[in-house]
């Protein structure tokens, strides 16, 4: 016998379909996703799925025009030179690299999975306090935000701030840190 439920437990039976739930909601990918890449706002996960679903569609408008139309040309000339520049495909050669825009390509472009690439981290957990903390620059201005996209250039200019104590024990390590610079 199963009790009566309460009101509140009713309502909310009835948002729910027990039948077709997975195939409605893809929140075991999104999980994932936001574990794997350490999101903290799943608003971010959102925009970045906007975003993809949009070049895509771009792309898949862009090779529905005839091949040798000037606007055509043009136009995936600067979406591939774009994507290229965020770092979102690896080559400027075709459209069709456009289709494998995801979301996931957008997080691999955020800044702590950028510095664990670089090896400036050993772990995406301890990228992230870093940048939280504000050991990280990029260029000259200091970055807290770890939903920082990073384009191939900025990819050049990601350092530690002068006064990190993190960058202190790097150079101890590597012996080339100067007295002169920093002061313990």
């Amino acid at each position: 016998m199963v009790r009566k439920l309460k009101f509140h437990e009713q309502k909310l039976l009835k948002k729910v379909d027990f039948l077709n739930w997975e195939a409605l909601d893809h929140n075991l990918h999104e999980l994932r996703v936001l574990r794997r890449y350490r999101v903290q706002r799943r608003e971010d996960y959102t925009r970045y799925n906007r975003l993809s679903r949009a070049v895509r569609d771009l792309a898949r408008r862009l090779r529905d025009l005839p091949e040798r139309d000037p606007f055509r040309v043009r136009a995936s000339a600067a979406l591939l030179g774009k994507l290229y520049a965020m770092g979102l495909v690896p080559t400027r050669s075709s459209l069709q690299l456009c289709d494998t825009v995801t979301a996931s390509s957008f997080c691999r472009r955020r800044l702590p999975v950028v510095l664990v690439k670089l090896r400036m981290a050993q772990h995406l957990r301890a990228a992230v306090a870093f940048v939280e903390q504000g050991h990280i620059r990029v260029g000259p201005h200091v970055v807290t935000d770890p939903s920082c996209l990073v384009t191939r250039a900025m990819e050049d200019l990601i350092t530690w701030v002068d006064s990190s104590k993190i960058k202190r024990h790097v150079l101890n390590y590597s012996n080339e840190r100067d007295d002169f610079d920093l002061d313990d």
